[in-house]
């Protein structure tokens, strides 16, 4: 599923990376959606977060619906409260992102780890 500007948020978490050390990186690869989408807020400002928004808003507000039913059994987010909107939205996305940036590591690892085999077999 290509959700509503997951590019952004893709390039927000890339930025993010960036930030920190990839040893750092390898260490908490377990914990990096919670330190990149829930230690800090992805947009600050309730102006901001519904331009951000835009004519996306029931979109979005579904999706947090919908995930929170599935992983608690009820939704939590304050749904009037477009800044909690967006982070809660951001939080649901970057999941995803951060999924699949953790599997394509694994991968690079495990091609790593066949190269280094080959060498020492030949």
């Amino acid at each position: 599923m290509n959700y509503y500007k997951q590019d952004e948020i893709q390039q927000y978490f890339y930025d993010w990376l960036a930030d920190h050390d990839k040893e750092w990186i390898n260490d908490n690869k377990d914990d990096l959606h919670h330190h990149a989408f829930n230690t800090d807020y992805y947009i600050i400002g309730y102006a901001q977060a519904e331009e951000w928004l835009g004519s996306h808003a029931f979109e979005v507000i579904g999706i947090i619906q919908e995930y929170e039913k599935d992983m608690f059994g009820e939704s939590y987010t304050d749904l009037s409260d477009s800044e909690k909107v967006v982070n809660m939205y951001a939080y649901i996305v970057g999941e995803q992102i951060v999924y699949d940036y953790i599997e394509t590591l694994e991968d690079e690892d495990e091609e790593e780890e066949e190269e280094e085999l080959k060498t020492v077999i030949a």
